[in-house]
């Protein structure tokens, strides 16, 4: 790893790591000292803390973008060390399907054409050849739906 940090590429991101962490100290400092002037206030107090926050948090990456270079030199396969994505399993609907709407009647909207001017209808739903997961949901949201209008 020492040689990889002494590679002409890594003195560049060694230099731009110790300016931003220096920029970042000289920004709290200054912070700091305007928070005790006649015109501080709890603000510069707030952002003297963030700057040195800002400092640590260039320094972390900096030594993780490290560690992740000298390791894929090393021919270690970093992506092993994230944990493969779990798909997930289907959903099983343990409730009998809702009897399917008319395909072509009309949904009552808040007014006439529905609270932005949009009137849609029954016929805009998902067939259940197409999908029938959604199109299972939608007959439960239908259903839904009729039991707020008895109200």
């Amino acid at each position: 790893m020492l040689r990889l940090a002494l590679s002409p590429r890594w003195w560049v991101w060694h230099v731009l790591t110790l300016g931003a962490m220096a920029t970042c100290a000289f920004l709290a400092a200054w912070q700091w000292g305007r928070a005790g002037s006649a015109m501080g206030s709890v603000l510069n107090v707030g952002y003297g803390l963030q700057w040195p926050a800002f400092a640590i948090f260039f320094g972390v990456m900096w030594w993780r973008f490290l560690r992740l270079e000298a390791r894929r030199l090393a021919g270690e396969d970093v992506d092993e060390q994230v944990s493969p994505p779990v798909e997930a399993e289907p959903v099983q609907d343990v409730h009998e399907p809702a009897p399917a709407a008319p395909a072509v009647a009309a949904v009552e909207d808040a007014g006439e054409g529905g609270p932005f001017g949009v009137r849609r209808t029954a016929a805009d739903a998902v067939e259940d050849d197409e999908d029938p997961q959604l199109a299972a949901y939608n007959r439960m949201l239908a259903q839904l739906a009729e039991h707020d209008r008895g109200r």
